[in-house]
């Protein structure tokens, strides 16, 4: 397995730091003002299965494994107590996820989605939505008199999941509109 170099670090890898699975959030190359020092690499890091955060330096000189994550396709079955349910769309076999697990993407998971299911070790850890999900407006206020969608002003919406976003003054409870995962916000009627 090739193992990746301190000094080749992005954002959104995935790396294994003390035999632990981490993504990158953010990576930043300190070059020090004394000659002959090395190059360090400071990180901040969100653990993937406890999705802790923590800070880390480096030398350029470190490596890294890649961890054994894989995506598989899967798709949300429903929400309960004991957390939500999806099935792997390759083996067809069942499991939950804990708001924990979750985290705010919870607030973008409606019945039937597909979605990618992230597995560490062959167990389902996370999940990665598609770029934008389609969802019902449970309540926001009535646009006012005159109100058009090019004057560029939002009021604030809740969807069915609980999320809540700013949408244009045209849209009305029982509207469908699509939502960016990355950033949460409003991208057009569905």
């Amino acid at each position: 397995m090739a193992l990746i170099g301190a000094n080749e670090l992005k954002r959104k890898m995935l790396i294994t730091v003390d035999g632990q699975p981490f993504t990158i959030m953010e990576v930043f190359f300190a070059s020090p003002s004394a000659r002959g020092a090395s190059t360090m690499v400071r990180t901040k890091l969100r653990h993937l299965i406890t999705r802790a955060v923590l800070e880390k330096t480096f030398r350029t000189s470190e490596k890294f494994e890649e961890p054994d994550v894989s995506l598989t396709p899967a798709s949300f079955l429903y929400a309960d107590g004991d957390g939500f349910h999806f099935m792997d769309e390759q083996s067809f076999e069942q499991f939950a996820l804990t708001d924990e697990q979750l985290g705010d993407d919870r607030l973008y998971l409606r019945e039937g989605l597909s979605l990618q299911l992230r597995k560490y070790n062959g167990n389902p850890i996370a999940i990665q939505l598609p770029p934008f999900v389609d969802l019902p407006v449970a309540s926001t206020e009535p646009g006012g008199r005159g109100d058009t969608g090019s004057g560029g002003a939002t009021k604030p919406a809740s969807l069915e999941t609980g999320l809540q976003i700013r949408v244009p003054l045209f849209i009305k409870v029982g509207d469908v509109v699509r939502v960016s995962t990355q950033t949460g916000d409003f991208v057009s009627r569905a």
